[in-house]
């Protein structure tokens, strides 16, 4: 009985352990400098911009243009055959979560700024941007940032555009 009882507190252990190296976003972590924005709220969507998600390691389109204020629903398609991800940030912490998913590729992202998405799938993040700057997005997946698959949105200031009097998607091919 004893033998089964450090068996299965080792095997719980082990479990444990592997969950950690595994790694996750539940809980955040920290980010360096001004703030990126937040999460946005369904009611609050001025507009809706679809971006697809490549093999050949690009977003389309790779560069947004948006008013601080406004708040974006990004509809994610994942028109390849490998999982990607849509992750928002500044340059500094994309390079670092980069590093990160290279020690632990299998890593769960469960924050609001992160959208991962199955081959053939789409997702969609809600982003409020409050601050005139440039955010970064990237795909984080082992390899697939080094291989060019990032982006910017440029957020302008100025006021939001009015709910729905801009193109409800700006996918433009």
């Amino acid at each position: 009985m004893r033998t089964r009882t450090i068996f299965v507190a080792a095997a719980l252990l082990a479990v444990s352990l592997a969950a950690q190296a595994s790694g996750t976003h539940a809980g955040g972590h920290a980010h360096e400098g001004p703030s990126i924005g937040e999460p946005g709220l369904t009611d609050k969507v001025s507009r809706t911009v679809t971006i697809d998600m490549q093999d050949n390691m690009r977003f389309v389109p790779a560069s947004l243009r948006v008013k601080q204020g406004e708040t974006i629903r990004l509809v994610v398609r994942n028109t390849g055959a490998l999982p990607h991800e849509l992750v928002l940030g500044n340059i500094k912490d994309l390079q670092e979560h980069a590093k990160a998913m290279q020690k632990f590729p299998d890593m769960e992202h469960e924050e609001p700024n992160m959208l991962s998405v199955a081959p053939g799938a789409q997702g969609e993040l809600l982003w409020h941007f409050t601050s005139a700057m440039t955010v970064d997005f990237a795909c984080l997946r082992p390899g697939h940032y080094e291989a060019g698959m990032k982006g910017k949105i440029q957020v302008a200031k100025g006021k939001a555009a009015a709910k729905n009097k801009e193109p409800h998607d700006a996918h433009k091919h």
